[in-house]
């Protein structure tokens, strides 16, 4: 299976910390090294990349790791593959654009005999179950509200269809329109929420550690979702399977 990373924050922050120890997983200290992937919004755009080498050794994911990119909504994935080839096309996380604004998508887990029904503009550009999951959701949600509804509409309606996606099978996910983070976990996700006083922190992949207080104010807040906890001293949140959650301005809604 695949692994995630997600963050949402009040104030646009750099993810460089925490993607410095998700990375290693995707290769190094875990086996996930069928390609990696990473987006980061910034005002209406995305700044997007993938590389279907693994994210341990790819020069690409050392770039992010190096270069402090700060966003308010970030989605990054690292792929063990069980559907679809290590390519490009297949490598999360997938954008599409709707209601005049770009969305992420990024998936873990397996869906069996998943084959939605698909029209119109959104169609896989490659071979994964995540992507038609990806599509089919996008599609509905065009079909659901005619513009961008507020997010207690778009969290309704999203409960209505993640479980017919999840019925297939294991259906973790992250999602953001660049103003909310949304996720699911039918088996494993967890979340911190940090905010004023900020404390140190330290990975449990890599041998690093930073006190947050030194790069924050008091009014900060940012919420970061992983497949497996980041940090040994941090006090993370199991998600409770099957509910979807969403986060704004780094907290919890």
């Amino acid at each position: 299976m695949c692994q995630l990373l997600g963050m949402n924050c009040n104030t646009p922050t750099d993810v460089t910390f925490s993607f410095s120890g998700f990375a290693q997983r995707g290769g190094a200290t875990d086996h996930h090294g069928d390609g990696w992937g990473i987006a980061f919004f910034e005002g209406k755009g995305v700044r997007h990349m993938v590389d279907h080498q693994s994210a341990a050794t790819s020069p690409v994911a050392e770039l992010v790791r190096r270069y402090p990119i700060k966003s308010t909504n970030v989605i990054a994935h690292i792929r063990k593959a069980t559907q679809g080839e290590v390519t490009l096309e297949n490598c999360h996380p997938f954008v599409r654009e709707l209601w005049g604004r770009y969305w992420v998508f990024a998936h873990n887990g397996n869906l069996e005999n998943y084959a939605p029904r698909l029209h119109g503009s959104f169609r896989p550009v490659g071979e994964t179950d995540s992507e038609r999951a990806f599509c089919w959701l996008m599609q509905e949600l065009a079909k659901s509200h005619a513009s961008v509804p507020p997010v207690a509409e778009l969290n309704q309606t999203l409960r209505e269809l993640v479980p017919q996606i999840a019925q297939h099978g294991t259906f973790n996910f992250l999602l953001s329109n660049g103003e909310a983070l949304w996720a699911h976990a039918s088996t494993h996700l967890h979340y911190v929420l940090r905010r004023h006083p900020f404390t140190r922190a330290t990975l449990s992949d890599e041998d690093l550690s930073v006190n947050f207080a030194e790069h924050t104010s008091v009014n900060d807040r940012v919420a970061v979702v992983v497949t497996q906890p980041l940090t040994t001293d941090e006090v993370w949140v199991a998600f409770e399977p099957g509910r979807l959650y969403a986060f704004v301005d780094g907290d919890l809604v």
